[in-house]
């Protein structure tokens, strides 16, 4: 995979993210700061680490599954790779600006 096509797959990767939501939060996962690390291999490998709101997350099984099957449609993904971390835990500076204005933080 070419350099460009990495970055033009990279910023597929981020629209497909900032199309997936928090059920609890009417903000999508990217914009929340949910996703700490979002990376493409030569092989067309995704990697993406990610968090949840909480530990406890009633959608700790489901939100990385949807990531991992909805970013498996995208044309040159191989392989998608999903990993849950809490470390950093999540907190609300991690929001994006937009999303904080969205939610009525700012």
């Amino acid at each position: 995979m070419t350099a460009e096509e990495k970055r033009i797959l990279e910023e597929k990767i981020v629209n497909v993210l900032k199309n997936i939501y928090d059920p609890e939060l009417p903000v999508n996962i990217y914009d929340l700061g949910l996703v700490y690390e979002h990376k493409v291999t030569d092989e067309g490998k995704v990697i993406i680490v990610m968090t949840l709101t909480a530990p406890n997350c009633p959608v700790a099984d489901i939100l990385p599954q949807q990531v991992k099957e909805e970013l498996f449609f995208l044309t040159g993904v191989k392989q998608v790779d999903v990993t849950i971390t809490f470390d950093p835990p999540w907190g609300q500076d991690m929001i994006s600006e937009e999303a904080k204005l969205e939610m009525g933080l700012l």
